[in-house]
């Protein structure tokens, strides 16, 4: 089920690999809607973080609510899921025990990094949310262009103006020679010379 008035958007799912591409594609197509392309690229990678998080490790069930709700200085991302267990990121100490090349372990360290605040709350007894927030800058938009009014002192059709050749420009005798050669052909020369 998915619900947008005017700056917010809710989407139910199971949180499911193939589920999480879909949210993505559903969470930029909601910014650009709002005309907050900016933020379509850490949102998105966000809200895969949270719902990979959910696939991996919520209990009993896989099924979460994704929310976006934007407000004039923020766009909060937020994940609710039915396990109460609130997430634990990563001590740094806890960090050298993660090989380099993982793809896991630094989901919550990435979205802490990417986002401008986050954080988890327990959602009553059976559950919680897990959020984050990122700066909503407005992006103006694109006023298309206009076609200019006539008024009554543009004219209605183009004027064409004549423009006389000055002496300073053009020879006075350029004008009858170049007639004249238009007028006769020239004869053809011949590539002996004699």
């Amino acid at each position: 089920m998915i619900s947008h008035p005017s700056r917010h958007c809710t989407v139910e799912l199971q949180a499911l690999p193939s589920r999480i591409g879909q949210v993505r594609r559903i969470v930029s197509a909601q910014l650009r809607y709002w005309h907050m392309d900016p933020l379509i690229d850490r949102a998105a990678l966000g809200v895969t973080e949270l719902l990979s998080n959910v696939h991996r490790h919520a209990q009993p069930d896989k099924s979460c609510t994704v929310e976006l709700e934007l407000r004039p200085d923020r766009l909060t991302v937020s994940v609710r899921d039915h396990d109460p267990r609130l997430p634990v990121v990563a001590e740094v100490s806890d960090a050298a025990d993660i090989a380099p090349m993982a793809t896991c372990g630094r989901g919550l360290a990435m979205v802490a990094a990417m986002s401008e605040s986050w954080g988890a709350r327990p959602d009553g007894d059976s559950g919680k949310t897990v959020w984050f927030t990122l700066p909503a800058a407005p992006v103006a938009r694109r006023q298309p262009a206009r076609t200019p009014r006539r008024t009554e002192a543009q004219p209605s059709a183009p004027r064409f103006v004549e423009v006389q050749p000055t002496p300073a420009t053009v020879p006075a005798a350029a004008p009858a020679v170049a007639h004249a050669e238009a007028a006769a052909p020239t004869p053809a020369r011949s590539a002996v010379p004699g």
